[in-house]
């Protein structure tokens, strides 16, 4: 049964980004998503999401609602869901939007469209109407994903929220991280909460600077939790060098190939002996020899005792 009022609670904290996973037929493999879906709960993370991190472009519309429905069923009211609905339309949007609050979501987060013919975001007053239909359109909060990619400013976001009632959060991801985050959280005001991402990368400085929350990767919550509570209870120095220590290091990899945050976590995930398979949909470029040395050596030294 799920918690009752669970998305009327401020969401901050740890929310990690799950990745989906697939078995050796390239199929949503759903074990070892329940599976994954516990290991972040029992570290202690404040919420989920499926987003990018997810290979959602890479879902089917039916995929998407079983990846939905399975995380929601499994995690039972936990802690709050928060579903990435972005299309590259309106319309569009406002059906994975309907399909995702219909499927037990607690939260949406979407990206801004790319302009039709034009390979570029769509412009203010296009962003301003995206947005604004789906809030219209939803019961639950939003967040806008805001990305190097797809950047929305910190003014326009509080134009966004003035104009949408449901739009609450931004996830600020566009480099540079934390000068984005100190300006949306001076530019927010009561209107937004302030989330970072970016993999972790900069979660301390995000923090330092007003920041509510993180979306990272899945493969070490209990790690990003623990920063997150040195640092909320004064310690910042052995936050900062747990996050060098454990997190930099495995994200430093994640970067050296394309494709390289979708296998490094995977496979971490599957050494630890939580999801299956490793598999990546495609496509894909599989990690070099070179790499895969390099990605075992952190997992040996960090997670072997746990084989």
């Amino acid at each position: 049964m799920r918690e009752e009022n669970v998305q009327e609670k401020t969401m901050r904290g740890v929310y990690p980004i799950l990745v989906t996973p697939f078995d050796e037929e390239s199929r949503v493999d759903e074990e070892s998503l329940r599976s994954l879906v516990e290991f972040n709960l029992k570290a202690g993370v404040h919420g989920l999401g499926v987003a990018m991190g997810s290979e959602i472009l890479r879902l089917s519309e039916a995929e998407r609602v079983q990846v939905t429905r399975i995380i929601v069923d499994q995690a039972r009211g936990r802690v709050p869901v928060v579903i990435n609905t972005s299309a590259t339309g309106t319309e569009l949007a406002l059906v994975y939007s309907k399909m995702a609050e219909e499927d037990g979501a607690d939260a949406l987060m979407l990206t801004p469209p790319i302009a039709m013919g034009m390979g570029t975001p769509a412009g203010p007053a296009g962003l301003r109407e995206y947005f604004k239909a789906i809030s219209d359109a939803a019961n639950i909060p939003i967040f806008i994903q805001s990305t190097s990619s797809t950047p929305v400013g910190a003014s326009l976001a509080r134009r966004i929220a003035e104009e949408s009632e449901n739009v609450r959060y931004i996830k600020e991801e566009t480099t540079p991280p934390p000068a984005r985050i100190a300006e949306a959280v001076k530019q927010a005001g009561d209107l937004l909460v302030v989330f970072g991402g970016a993999g972790g990368n900069y979660f301390i400085e995000e923090m330092r600077r007003g920041s509510q929350g993180t979306m990272p990767s899945c493969s070490q919550p209990e790690v990003f939790v623990k920063v997150w509570n040195l640092f909320h209870s004064g310690d910042e120095k052995a936050a900062s060098e747990l996050l060098h220590q454990r997190i930099l290091r495995v994200n430093r990899l994640s970067g050296l190939t394309w494709g390289g945050f979708f296998h490094v976590n995977k496979e971490i995930l599957r050494q630890r002996g939580i999801i299956r398979t490793a598999v990546v949909r495609g496509p894909v470029v599989p990690l070099d020899e070179l790499t895969r040395q390099e990605l075992q050596a952190v997992i040996d030294e960090l997670y072997g005792s746990e084989r």
